[in-house]
């Protein structure tokens, strides 16, 4: 009798395809011989890692035969410290990522409902249906996350709410005030995870204080990364901020040693680096005012962000220009995947960078 892998998986991973993001690296682009390529695809920090974490990871070299700490107590001591928590309030991840993997397989099954933006990070979705629940997508509001409408659609069968603040794909955040609201009327059994993967590029003004809904022991989980600001998006680290009860949950569902020496180390030392974080700022406001000035030279309409990036839309079809910017070796992301065809999302780079995008998406845009 024959069989197959897939006759035997679980059928909450049939409708699943692969997650995939490629770059365009490997598929070559002419532009002129021995020009780097400008990768703007990934919302990384342009500015590289700080200093302090590299400095960090070059005296671990030489012990990385050693397993790390299995419960990353250093790290969760000094956040715990900087937020005014305890470490029974935190949990570690192979970046948030991870953790919204694990909120899924601690929190859903098959007969519960999450209620997420459209469009929002993909991922969301994919740790839902990979749980066997169902995946309820509540239109985004000129772009910003509708949470009167999210609440309506919220039934007995909810279990959880995913809100992206700032939302990628789109830049956009929700007040502080309207979380609020949204977080004291919510029903019993309701559980919401706050992204805040972004978080140190909003205003202080723009900065919920999820901290305060998990100290009061409110069913809030933030996440939160060193991915981004912080510019250890290869190491793979971030955290969760949540009532200590959800987080012995979460690390029951966890693998051991999640988080490896280096990635640990690294962001210990990042969040001593005021100057790396400031610089970080400082370096994206300026991009980002550029590219606001670029794009209104150019008479093409984007959404004003509060994160790294911004969404713009080109009116063309947008994989035909990623691929045409790609053969000036400039790498962004296309949109069609999230139901915005026209749209591309940009990192907000270095004045050269950015200089180089907007010159190729000039001259693309002139001959589609």
């Amino acid at each position: 009798m024959s069989s197959s892998f897939a006759d035997a998986a679980s059928p909450y991973l049939k409708g699943l395809p692969p997650y995939r993001h490629s770059r365009p690296f490997e598929k070559g682009g002419r532009g002129p011989v021995g020009e780097e390529w400008v990768e703007l695809d990934y919302n990384e920090n342009p500015l590289g890692p700080s200093p302090l974490a590299v400095k960090a990871i070059q005296g671990l070299l030489h012990g990385i035969n050693r397993y790390p700490d299995c419960q990353g107590r250093h790290l969760k001591e000094r956040l715990a410290e900087r937020l005014g928590l305890s470490s029974a309030h935190i949990a570690l991840g192979n970046g948030s990522s991870e953790l919204i993997d694990l909120c899924a397989r601690c929190f859903l099954d098959s007969g519960a409902e999450a209620i997420m933006g459209d469009p929002a990070f993909a991922f969301y979705g994919r740790a839902t249906q990979a749980a066997g629940s169902q995946r309820v997508s509540v239109p985004l509001k000129a772009f910003h996350h509708d949470l009167q409408a999210m609440a309506h659609r919220i039934t007995p069968r909810t279990r959880m709410v995913f809100i992206g603040n700032p939302n990628n794909p789109t830049g956009t955040c929700v007040p502080p005030d309207d979380i609020a609201a949204f977080v004291e009327a919510l029903p019993g059994g309701v559980i919401v995870i706050v992204d805040e993967a972004y978080r140190e590029y909003l205003p202080d003004e723009l900065q919920p204080d999820i901290v305060r809904y998990v100290r009061e022991g409110r069913p809030v989980i933030a996440l939160r990364s060193f991915s981004k600001i912080h510019g250890l998006s290869g190491l793979r680290i971030g955290y969760a901020i949540a009532p200590p009860d959800c987080i012995t949950l979460l690390d029951k569902a966890r693998q051991p040693f999640n988080v490896n020496v280096l990635a640990g180390a690294a962001a210990v030392a990042a969040l001593d680096d005021a100057a790396h974080l400031s610089d970080s700022k400082r370096l994206n406001e300026a991009g980002r005012q550029y590219l606001y000035q670029a794009f209104g030279e150019l008479g093409l309409r984007y959404v004003p962000t509060a994160a790294n990036f911004i969404l713009v839309n080109v009116e063309r079809d947008g994989e035909q220009i990623v691929r045409a910017l790609a053969e000036k070796r400039v790498a962004v992301c296309p949109l069609a995947r999230y139901g915005l065809p026209t749209s591309l999302r940009v990192t907000i780079g270095t004045p050269h960078e950015n200089d180089r995008f907007i010159a190729a998406l000039r001259e693309v845009l002139s001959t589609h």
